[in-house]
């Protein structure tokens, strides 16, 4: 497939990871990097790179329209919630194809508390959340969601599991949203509190054009990286493997047609089983393929990041069922090393038992 991709915030994990993943399913894609930080920007894997002015400058959308020209680029994808909304709203301004769901689909999801009361509403599985619009409110926050030992503290936007944490009393709540605002600069009333859901941690990805569910891939997160968050989990494991529970991914896709009929473009969807088992969306990432997009590239009989340019670009995709999945397949990450993506059995190529 020849075709030219601008990909953005070149250099960062994300955007190295997707650019790993296309060449290895098509050497001939043409990938050019853009980031507004020189220094992020060295670290880019694509073929050409270029610095550009910051997303919230004026010049951003001329900036792309000329690169787009000057590199007869074919599709621009995004790498963070930040540049997927913005790219949105300048979509018709760019001189180039993107593959993104609709803007409104976009904000909501990047509103957690919003989509979560969204999903609840139609009965969708969701953890049970209040938010905390003042500090005042916490005890009586508390007081309606007393069944629960330990509850879930979160920021409504964001990325990295920012600001999350698990807490037992009100006391907690006040202190750690307190430092948020002091320190951190967060605005009063941007946290929730929510059930907290103790059981397995699930990564749903899936492409969708015309509201049609055209691919679906899974993995569960089974060990963290330390980050010394006090949450103790994130979105970015040290250690994954891919799962298929067909319950998970029906209620990922439920929750997608519910968000938009006409859904289109890459959507990844975390979920959290609750206490008895019960798999609950936690948040949807829309328009964007997670960071460790490596399992559900590498792994199985079809690589989700070419085949979402496929789909992109109007060329023909056949798959026999939107459900890949490859079993005993597991990612390992650490900061500064490359991820892997290994079968179970070459864990013991070439390495000796010492004990």
């Amino acid at each position: 497939m020849s075709a030219r991709i601008l990909v953005l915030k070149a250099g960062s994990a994300a955007s190295n990871n997707l650019i790993r993943s296309l060449k290895a399913g098509d050497p001939s894609l043409f990938v050019v990097g853009c980031n507004d930080d020189r220094f992020v920007l060295k670290k880019s894997l694509a073929d050409r790179n270029y610095l550009v002015p910051g997303r919230a400058q004026r010049g951003f959308a001329e900036g792309l329209r000329r690169l787009a020209r000057t590199e007869r680029i074919d599709l621009l994808i995004p790498t963070s919630d930040v540049d997927v909304l913005r790219v949105a709203e300048l979509r018709v301004r760019i001189g180039c194809r993107t593959f993104l769901p609709a803007k409104r689909v976009i904000k909501r999801c990047q509103d957690k508390y919003a989509l979560t009361q969204f999903l609840r509403q139609r009965r969708i599985p969701a953890p049970l959340t209040y938010a905390v619009r003042s500090l005042r409110q916490v005890d009586a926050v508390f007081r309606r969601l007393k069944a629960s030992e330990r509850l879930w503290c979160r920021i409504r936007k964001g990325t990295g599991s920012l600001g999350a944490i698990p807490v037992t009393n009100p006391k907690q709540v006040r202190s750690w949203i307190e430092y948020f605002e002091q320190m951190r600069g967060v605005p009063p009333g941007s946290f929730t509190l929510s059930e907290y859901l103790p059981g397995r941690d699930f990564c749903v990805q899936c492409l969708w054009k015309k509201g049609r569910l055209v691919l679906a891939k899974m993995a569960e997160r089974v060990e963290y990286i330390d980050s010394g968050s006090p949450s103790g989990v994130s979105s970015t494991p040290a250690l994954a493997k891919t799962v298929f529970e067909p319950a998970v991914i029906e209620v990922c896709r439920q929750a997608i047609q519910a968000l938009d009929a006409r859904a289109q473009g890459v959507f990844f969807v975390d979920i959290k089983e609750s206490v008895d088992g019960r798999p609950c969306i936690t948040e949807i990432n829309a328009g964007r393929f997670a960071t460790i997009t490596s399992i559900h590239d590498l792994a199985g009989a079809h690589n989700m990041a070419v085949t979402f340019v496929r789909l992109a670009l109007d060329k023909k995709v056949k798959l026999a069922e939107p459900y890949d999945f490859a079993e005993n397949y597991y990612l390992v990450r650490s900061v500064d090393t490359l991820p892997a993506v290994l079968h179970a059995n070459q864990f013991f190529e070439g390495i000796s038992d010492g004990r």
